[in-house]
């Protein structure tokens, strides 16, 4: 039989917030598993926002390419959603004889308020039930949710009925629940499973994680990194953020630990290639910022760990359209041409391949309020917002819109010498010419809308 697969990813979580790059969150099982596992240190979220990169993850397509230039939500022209007709992952997986399940937030289906004024589901806001059959996309369980950030009174829909389940569990905890007893009561066990979890916190509110876990970091004395301004690290609030952001942290690592544990007394730990990701990380005060959608590392570089049989590490710049491809080469299953991404697999067999020299970073103006105002001067507003490339040393950026009064700016970060991106380099056009030429090429190939701004 093939090798299971399991991709557990957080929401909103940080290469720099796991307990081995940050000794003061203590993640002890996520540290174990590390130590068995291949970890990509360049693993990148091509575009830092919910449903553009859990839209490339499971495409193996760049955002834009399937139709994400922002979050799944309502009040939009168009309707931002994944559509039936895309070759996802767990389509893919069903046609070689895999039983795929879905646990925890989805964030990938049009809000049900694109559709009803009353939706029978009840959805408000962002949230959406993606009903059986073509939008769920081969999954033959489904234990989830649209978008909504209620983690200590969380609802899920399940099967056909569009009723929510409604519990006061936080959201992580019950969704391990779910899980293992899927494994052990649910599925069938004649066929590989591919289970995808999706827990929500750290996202934010950050005020929504269980009293056990914030006891323990509630006197726990902080250590700031050297891009969080001097006010921030005064501030009350701040300061209580961010250990309600390690709590949920530790929190999600108690956990994972269920699931592991699970999996090594039931056998089926060695026959299982474990993943542990994220969708983009959180700023929590660096630059004077919460949240994403910006292209520093603290947005866009992601935990990446792989539980594959081979221990080791990679600088290899691994992006949101790569998880995909990598995942299916290493199930031994065939890549289908919709792909955009590239298999890493090899590198986890500890050869040498191609890598890429850069990585290609979308980003548009994800507030309503941009939004607004590019509509009323009468802008296309996908033209707008950040683009740029990630390479191993440096970040560059071009930024276009009214956040800096209409005008192009054009910045370099040497993020080896600067590593906390605190002095960007302007650059004037001449600098610019091999930068821009390299970014081009992705706008071209991505038939993104910025390229007239170039």
């Amino acid at each position: 039989m093939k090798k299971n697969l399991l991709y557990i990813f957080a929401d909103q979580w940080g290469a720099q917030s796991i307990g081995y790059n940050n000794s003061q969150i203590n993640t002890p099982n996520m540290n174990a598993f590390a130590k068995e596992s291949f970890e990509f240190t360049n693993a990148i979220s091509t575009y830092p926002l919910c449903s553009p990169h859990r839209a490339s993850l499971i495409t193996g397509k760049y955002p834009y390419c399937c139709g994400f230039w922002t979050n799944c939500k309502n009040g939009l022209d168009e309707v931002v959603m994944l559509k039936p007709q895309e070759i996802t992952l767990t389509d893919v997986l069903h046609n070689a004889g895999y039983e795929n399940s879905y646990i925890g937030k989805w964030h990938l289906d049009g809000s049900d308020l694109n559709f009803y004024n009353n939706p029978p589901s009840g959805c408000k806001g962002w949230d959406a039930y993606t009903p059986e059959g073509e939008r769920r996309h081969h999954i033959d369980f489904w234990y989830s949710y649209g978008a909504m950030d209620n983690h200590l009174n969380p609802h899920y829909w399940t099967d056909a009925n569009p009723e929510k389940l409604l519990h006061n569990k936080w959201s992580p905890e019950l969704e391990t629940d779910i899980a293992i007893d899927y494994l052990e009561n649910k599925r069938d066990k004649t066929k590989p499973f591919n289970m995808m979890i999706s827990w929500n916190p750290p996202h934010p509110p950050y005020d929504q994680v269980p009293d056990k876990y914030f006891d323990r970091v509630k006197d726990r004395e902080l250590v700031f990194r050297d891009n969080v301004p001097e006010e921030f690290r005064n501030d009350e609030d701040y300061i209580l953020k961010y250990k309600q952001y390690i709590a949920a942290i530790e929190g999600l690592d108690e956990n994972f630990g269920r699931i592991i544990s699970y999996l090594k007394e039931n056998n089926l730990y060695d026959d299982t290639i474990i993943v542990l990701s994220a969708d983009h990380g959180d700023c929590m005060g660096s630059h004077g910022l919460y949240g994403k959608n910006v292209w520093y590392d603290e947005s866009i570089i992601i935990p990446l760990l792989i539980k594959c049989g081979n221990v080791g590490k990679s600088d290899a710049l691994l992006a949101s359209q790569d998880h995909m491809p990598t995942l299916l080469d290493m199930l031994g299953i065939d890549i289908p041409n919709t792909v955009q991404g590239m298999s890493f697999a090899p590198i986890l067999e500890g050869k040498e391949i191609e890598e890429p020299k850069e990585a290609f970073l979308c980003m548009f103006p994800g507030m309503p309020d941009l939004v607004d105002t590019f509509r009323l001067k009468g802008y296309n507003n996908k033209c707008f917002g950040w683009r740029g490339l990630r390479t191993k040393t440096h970040t560059y950026l071009v930024h276009n819109g009214v956040t800096y009064g209409e005008k192009q700016i054009k910045q370099l970060y040497d993020n080896v010498n600067d590593p906390y991106q605190l002095n960007p380099i302007t650059l004037n056009e001449n600098e610019c010419k091999e930068w821009d030429g390299k970014l081009k090429k992705y706008l071209k190939l991505t038939n993104d809308p910025f390229l007239i701004n170039m």
